[in-house]
């Protein structure tokens, strides 16, 4: 499964919002320069992120964004279901919110997905990378430095 950049992208601004902290808003243009993105399409992600309750903005000449919880509140699966959607490794397979497991070829009763466990596995272990891993997990966090004795 590739994600696109949308996850890509998405996660590199969370990630960025993250390290500057909850002090102040951060403008988009500042981390769509920093990170070296398009700022267009950083509106539309940050869109869909503030859908999802993941972001908060602030207008004004100070304005710009924040988490809208701790970056340690904040799993890698909520930001990426945000940006892609459902997570499924391949085009027939999907799972419902009740978090069953659906193939198109089983639509026929008469047919059988020989594959299901193999890709419900995947997309098990995918989710559950994702939701162990937290914002604060991929924040770089400045190392201190050694106290002379």
């Amino acid at each position: 499964m590739i994600f696109s950049t949308k996850a890509e992208y998405g996660v590199r601004v969370m990630v960025e919002l993250a390290r500057r902290g909850s002090a102040q808003p951060v403008a988009l243009t500042e981390i769509a320069e920093h990170e070296g993105l398009p700022l267009a399409y950083l509106e539309h992600l940050v869109a869909r992120l503030r859908r999802a309750r993941l972001v908060e903005s602030r207008r004004g000449a100070h304005g710009g964004y924040l988490l809208a919880r701790g970056p340690a509140q904040i799993t890698m699966a909520e930001v990426v279901e945000a940006l892609e959607g459902r997570i499924a490794p391949i085009e027939c397979y999907s799972a419902s919110p009740d978090g069953s497991i659906h193939c198109v070829l089983e639509a026929d009763p008469k047919r059988v997905c020989t594959s299901k466990i193999l890709w419900t596995r995947v997309r098990d272990a995918i989710v559950h990378t994702l939701e162990e891993t937290t914002l604060a997990d991929l924040t770089p966090t400045t190392p201190k430095k050694a106290v002379a004795a």
